[in-house]
């Protein structure tokens, strides 16, 4: 070969393995409590503080609270439990509630654990990642912690490998999920998908009743499937109520009720993330005033 020539193959080489993808780790996994999956890195990132309502704050929600609160302390303490999917309207805890459960679980003797210690640990993983939701899996069985695999505002606009590979996974494929891992999603939507692509499917079918039951079998795979519904103007009031009480606003309720009244026809709605919304614009408003 001739010698001017090697160092030009060793370049090369040295960029492929630039370019290609690191094997994935495990590296770091006692650093915290809470990770986003990073596939391109093949690694989970550690998030030092997740942002979170501490779950007494969530008003309105009390039966979906328990649910899904009673799953993850099975789950945490070794116990059977289910995937759990949170779907319905916009802004009524959803995300929240999957977070303040996963807090909830990592007291011990009512104080936070220490980062690492927690028996549970919460794993983002984003919607564009979750075909290489097997690989993570695979990561995750050699651990000894446990986790929640959480995606946030789930949902498909086809039937793409994304879809297949999380339906493998409720599935459980010929591996089976690893006893040491959950799966916990939110989503606005139902069935996962838009009506209009359901229907789409069911009209063009030789068999419409097997088409559509396909495209509305996903959901179903979720063991534990919550609920979220718009809220009344009494249960707006108590979530408002709650936060300013959290909050020590020094304000007059008729005041505040008349306010967030406002606020809340202004936004167009009435939800959780309103309230939220409301209170921190209220809160910084107070600050100022002193």
């Amino acid at each position: 070969m001739d010698s001017n020539l090697l160092p030009v193959l060793e370049r090369i080489a040295s960029a492929l393995e630039r370019l290609s993808p690191p094997a994935p780790s495990l590296k770091g996994l006692d650093a915290a409590d809470a990770f986003i999956w990073h596939p391109s890195l093949g690694r989970l990132s550690p998030v030092a503080q997740v942002a979170h309502v501490d779950i007494g704050l969530l008003r309105g929600v009390e039966r979906q609270r328990n649910l899904l609160l009673d799953n993850t302390l099975h789950f945490a303490k070794g116990l059977p439990a289910n995937n759990a999917m949170l779907w319905g309207a916009r802004g009524m805890g959803k995300s929240s509630l999957v977070k303040a459960a996963h807090a909830q679980a990592n007291l011990m003797d009512g104080q936070p654990a220490a980062p690492g210690r927690g028996r549970l640990a919460l794993v983002e993983i984003q919607r564009e990642d979750l075909a290489t939701l097997p690989e993570l899996l695979v990561l995750l069985r050699d651990s000894t912690r446990r986790f929640i695999v959480f995606c946030d505002d789930l949902s498909f606009e086809r039937e793409d490998a994304d879809y297949k590979a999380l339906k493998s996974v409720l599935d459980g494929g010929i591996a089976g999920r690893p006893d040491n891992v959950l799966f916990y999603a939110t989503s606005n939507r139902r069935h996962l998908m838009p009506r209009e692509m359901i229907e789409n499917e069911s009209s063009t079918a030789i068999n419409t009743a097997e088409a559509t039951e396909e495209k509305v079998s996903l959901s179903d795979r979720f063991g534990l499937w919550i609920g979220f519904h718009n809220c009344a103007q009494d249960t707006f009031m108590d979530m408002v109520r709650g936060y300013a009480r959290e909050r020590h606003l020094h304000i007059d309720d008729a005041e505040l009720v008349r306010r967030a009244n406002a606020w809340s026809l202004a936004r167009g709605g009435r939800s959780g993330r309103v309230a939220f919304q409301f209170i921190e614009d209220l809160t910084a408003e107070l600050s100022a005033r002193e």
